[in-house]
């Protein structure tokens, strides 16, 4: 009976998103404030329906309860759990759920605490929102309903692919989906912003906050699914251009693009037409990857590799939200002012060249994701693109990027003086240099293009450090003064401070990773020593171990560097009871200067296994500077300008428009 309730609660959430689409949007066109105010309360309840749905599939894994297909087809009752509770999302059925719970959440979060909107605003913009419910909604209940009766029950479940059941990956989707359906937000409002035909600067700053928290949602998300790559499966790698891992990379480019457009819109009321096209273009590529990821096209360590109908049906919701907008936004943005002007040498001028290239970059990344199903789809040709395309032309994208960074910072609104902002960055110059020159120094070896990609990590960090130290006078008046000048700045401002840092931070990182990694292949037996970046491994034998849900064979390595021993390894291969599969768990020692990476691999007669051995140096700053970024965002996100929003204007009923240009 409790899983009816959880099928029940489902299409009790469709019919609320039905009212939520259709009501408040009558109430806006009619300009009736009653119709308007069904918006908010039809929106906390679609998301507490939706919330016992999920809340009773959890339920059924947690007890396993085994009658309900979903669970028997992706649990066991022998799984940990955490990864009883993981596996509700590790699944389509399940992890279409919780990206209608979110979708949900941030709908319900707009009619609690945007009040301050005007009414007919947000009543179209929670119509607009309830208009993608009612697409996800349908297409769960007819097509992934995760509420299926198993007859009769099965005795026990098959369980969840092993090498989800990791820490990182438990909570990986969650981030992921709270940065791919937070855009959502931005969708609803620049679609809302159309259908009334108007926008402007308090447009902007309200529209920032939800963009803020998906991508630092979406940041994390990523770093978590690309931690997970690194230590779970074995390769030695962090990043693959793997298809599915584009998926997610492609609207961060976009929503970067849209948070530094938002900017300009707010502080000049510029780019509104940009700004209008990067928040359709931003969700719809996390709708292409919502498709990519579940319509069977792709084959990835980490895709739901399902029905292809049910791709057909994602396609068509794709079709109808992505090619709807579109045709609004050519219907309707002939009619908006462009906004602002300003000199090609300031900094709305540095934002746009930033938003031309992280949105090629984007496109890039785009076709060489596309380009083999194409191909495929037309000829039947199979394909792969890896990463020497992407290198050769996202790479080269990103360098411009990374130069002007600083230098746009500096800049001021509407004309800037571009010898001032670089004289300003003669110290931040100094100190990249003096970076590079350093790498040469205790590396000396090639490649010899790599001390210049580390300096321009550091050109980063160093010249955002600069542009904030500017901004509190630091080293120019007194502590006390620096301080309090810190105190008063936005918090904006410190968290685009600690973004671009933690940008330079992850250029550092990937350089040294890829730049000077070191790798070797042995075969040893116990006793022997295998030396690699000036590590010595020592390895002394292996030894069974079962854990809760598998068994494994346990090796043990003593390091040392020079004669001083550093620390015990132990790298591991498992073998999974239920479904029967092998997994390697990699035993990894970081230290300040890289990770020391280690692989037990298979083994040979007489006690010998074959092991792989990698030092990744600098690696860690890759995480570091992503969590940086993440930080960065969320502390921009609570500046109280974006908390409190736009002042409210003297007409706050059913008859206030958006404000006129």
């Amino acid at each position: 009976m409790i899983i009816e309730i959880g099928h029940f609660a489902l299409v009790l959430a469709l019919m609320l998103a039905a009212t939520q689409l259709i009501v408040p949007a009558l109430g806006a066109h009619r300009r009736d404030a009653g119709l308007m105010a069904v918006a908010p309360p039809a929106a906390v309840t679609q998301f507490v329906a939706i919330g016992v749905a999920f809340g009773v599939l959890t339920y059924a894994y947690v007890t396993s309860d085994f009658s309900v297909e979903n669970v028997w087809a992706n649990s066991h009752s022998a799984k940990p759990l955490i990864y009883k509770i993981s596996g509700v999302w590790g699944n389509h059925e399940g992890s279409m759920l919780l990206w209608v719970l979110i979708l949900a959440l941030f709908g319900a979060a707009v009619g609690v605490f945007g009040s301050g909107l005007p009414l007919s605003f947000r009543a179209r913009v929670l119509s607009v929102q309830a208009a993608l419910s009612v697409a996800f909604l349908l297409f769960i209940l007819l097509t992934s309903n995760p509420f299926m009766r198993l007859v009769p029950p099965a005795p026990e479940g098959q369980g969840l692919n092993p090498i989800l059941q990791d820490p990182a990956l438990a909570f990986h989707p969650p981030f992921l989906y709270a940065g791919y359906v937070g855009f959502s937000m931005a969708f609803s409002f620049a679609v809302a912003a159309l259908w009334e035909g108007r926008i402007d600067a308090a447009w902007a700053r309200w529209v920032r906050p939800w963009t803020l928290f998906a991508w630092a949602a979406l940041t994390v998300g990523i770093a978590m699914g690309s931690w997970w790559a690194y230590y779970t499966l074995g390769w030695g790698g962090w990043w693959f251009w793997d298809p599915v891992e584009n998926a997610s990379f492609m609207p961060w480019l976009a929503g970067t693009a849209l948070l530094h457009s938002a900017v300009v819109m707010e502080k000049r009321e510029a780019l509104k037409i940009w700004t209008l096209l990067l928040a359709i273009l931003t969700f719809s590529l996390s709708l292409m990857g919502t498709f990519l990821v579940r319509s069977g096209v792709l084959t990835s360590v980490h895709a739901f590799a399902v029905d292809p109908r049910r791709g057909i049906a994602i396609l068509a919701i794709l079709g109808v939200f992505i090619g709807g907008s579109l045709a609004l936004y050519a219907w309707r943005a002939g009619d908006l002012k462009a906004g602002g002007l300003f000199q090609p040498i300031s900094r709305e001028g540095a934002l746009v060249l930033n938003n031309v290239l992280l949105t090629t970059a984007a496109a890039t990344v785009l076709i060489g994701t596309l380009y083999p199903l194409g191909l495929e789809a037309l000829n039947g040709a199979k394909i792969s693109v890896g990463a020497p395309y992407f290198d050769r032309t996202f790479v080269p994208l990103m360098i411009p990027l990374l130069v002007a960074m600083p230098v746009g910072a500096l800049l001021s609104w509407k004309r800037g003086d571009l010898r001032a902002a670089l004289q300003r960055l003669v110290a931040a110059a100094i100190a990249a240099l003096v970076f590079g020159a350093l790498a040469v120094a205790l590396v000396r070896r090639g490649p010899w293009l790599a001390p210049l990609a580390l300096m321009l990590g550091g050109w980063v960090v160093f010249g955002a450090l600069t542009e904030w130290g500017a901004r509190i006078k630091a080293f120019s008046s007194s502590f006390d003064e620096s301080a309090r000048r810190a105190r008063n700045l936005p918090r904006s401002a410190h968290g685009a401070m600690l973004a671009h840092v933690g940008v330079g931070l992850v250029v550092i990182g990937i350089t040294g990773a890829t730049a000077w990694n070191s790798e070797t292949v042995s075969t040893i037996t116990p006793g022997e020593t295998v030396s690699i970046a000036g590590y010595g491994l020592t390895f002394r034998g292996a030894a069974p171990r079962r854990g809760p849900n598998y068994q494994e064979t346990v090796g043990r390595f003593d390091v040392t560097r020079g004669l001083r021993p550093v620390t015990t390894l132990e790298p591991t291969k498992r073998i999974f009871t239920a479904p029967r599969q092998a997994t390697t768990q990699a035993a990894i020692y970081n230290a300040l200067a890289g990770d020391l990476y280690v692989v037990l691999g298979d083994a040979l007669d007489g006690g010998g296994y074959v092991v792989r051995a990698y030092f990744h140096p600098l690696v860690r700053l890759i995480w570091i500077g992503a969590l940086v970024m993440g930080l960065g965002g969320l502390l921009s996100m609570s500046d109280r300008r974006l908390r409190v929003g736009a002042a409210r204007r003297a007409r706050t009923g059913a008859d206030a428009p958006l404000p006129a240009e």
